[in-house]
C-alpha cells in the first residue's frame, strides 16, 4: 500500500510538479501518511482527520489538526500540495471533500482511491471486494472507522477518470485543467484470508503475481491515483474568458 503512495510522490517530484520542501496538507490522514511523507523526505506537513482521541504530537515531526475533510477551515491556496490517501470514500460526500482539497491547494491535489470498473463490480459480486467497508469498523473494535469515522460502515465510493474530470471542471469552469493518473492492483489478502475460502486465496495469489502489470494495463487496476495540477491565471484561463484586474469576465467577440 505504501509503495504505490511513495512511488507516485517520487514520480511527481522527479517531474518537478512538487518538491520535498513544499507545504503539505493531508486530509483523512493517519500514520501511513506520516511514514510515507517521511520516507520521501517532506519537511513540512499537517495531517488532519476527525479523530479527537489523538494527542497533539501523534504524527511528529509533522503537526496534527482536527479538520473535517468536507469543510476545511483553511483559506484558499493555503498549502502547496493537498493529499488524501484512501480517505475520500469515508466521507459522506467524496466529491465535496475533493473540491475542498482543490480549494486550499496552491500547486496541486493528489488523491488515492479505489477505482471503479466492470471488472471490479464483478469482483464484489463474487466476494473479492465489498460495497460497504465493514472490515474497517471491525478492525476498530466496532467503535469507529466508518463513514465520517463513525461506527457505521461507509460505502466504498470508487472513482473513474471521467468522474474526476467532471467534478473539477464543474467547480472551476474558468480554467483548463491538467490531470495525471496512476494505477495499481492491490490485493486484500488479509480480508480474503479471514473468509477462509481457498478459491478466493488462489485467485488473489494469481492476481498478486500480475500486480506489476496494472500500471501498464489500467483495466487490471483496482486503485487509482490522480494528480490535479492547480491552474495558473491568466495562463490557464479558458479562451472565451479574460482577466480584468482580479475578476474573470467573458471575452466579448466584438
Amino acid at each position: 500500500m505504501r509503495d504505490f503512495y511513495s512511488e507516485t510522490l517520487g514520480k511527481l517530484i522527479c517531474r518537478g510538479e512538487i518538491t520535498a520542501s513544499d507545504s503539505v496538507l493531508v486530509t483523512c490522514g493517519g500514520k501511513v501518511d506520516r511514514d510515507t511523507l517521511l520516507s520521501v523526505g517532506f519537511q513540512k506537513a499537517t495531517i488532519t482527520n476527525v479523530d479527537r482521541q489523538f494527542p497533539p504530537d501523534v504524527f511528529a515531526p509533522y503537526s496534527w489538526d482536527f479538520q473535517d475533510a468536507e469543510s476545511l477551515n483553511y483559506a484558499d491556496s493555503t498549502f502547496d500540495l493537498v493529499i488524501s490517501h484512501s480517505g475520500l470514500h469515508h466521507c459522506r460526500s467524496p466529491h465535496r471533500a475533493l473540491l475542498e482539497m482543490y480549494r486550499v491547494a496552491r500547486k496541486g491535489v493528489l488523491v488515492f482511491e479505489p477505482r471503479d470498473s466492470l471488472l471490479l463490480r464483478l469482483g464484489v459480486k463474487l466476494g473479492f471486494g465489498q460495497d460497504y467497508e465493514l472490515a474497517a469498523v471491525i478492525a476498530n473494535e466496532e467503535r469507529c472507522g466508518g463513514v465520517s469515522n463513525s461506527a457505521v460502515p461507509n460505502y466504498v465510493y470508487r472513482w473513474t477518470k471521467r468522474e474526476v474530470e467532471k467534478a473539477v471542471r464543474s467547480y472551476a469552469p474558468e480554467t483548463k485543467h491538467r490531470l495525471e493518473y496512476f494505477y495499481a492492483l492491490r490485493i486484500p489478502t488479509r480480508a480474503l484470508s479471514q473468509k477462509r475460502r481457498k478459491l478466493h486465496l488462489y485467485v488473489a495469489n494469481i492476481f498478486g503475481l500480475l500486480a506489476g502489470l496494472a500500471g501498464v494495463f489500467p483495466f487490471m487496476a483496482n486503485n487509482i491515483a490522480f494528480f490535479i495540477a492547480k491552474p495558473q491565471l491568466p495562463r490557464d484561463l479558458q479562451p472565451w474568458l479574460r482577466l480584468h484586474g482580479h475578476e474573470v469576465e467573458f471575452a466579448s467577440s466584438q
